[in-house]
């Protein structure tokens, strides 16, 4: 198997974890697979679920 067949067998991976809610998971996944090919499209993926992870909306937190 290729480093590109990896990478893409762990974008998927991701994407599974990512679709029933295993945030760490997913995330290491699509960095595995961002690591094997930078090209993957885990790096969008993992750029995606950080942006969605880390939002907080501050008015929920300061009425």
């Amino acid at each position: 198997m290729t480093t590109k067949e990896q990478a893409q067998q762990l974008y998927l991976q991701g994407n599974a974890h990512r679709k029933q809610q295993r945030w760490a998971e997913a995330m290491n996944a699509y960095e595995q697979a961002a690591a094997l090919d930078p090209a993957s499209p885990a790096v969008a993926a993992r750029q995606m679920l950080s942006s969605i992870l880390e939002f907080r909306c501050k008015d929920y937190y300061n009425p």
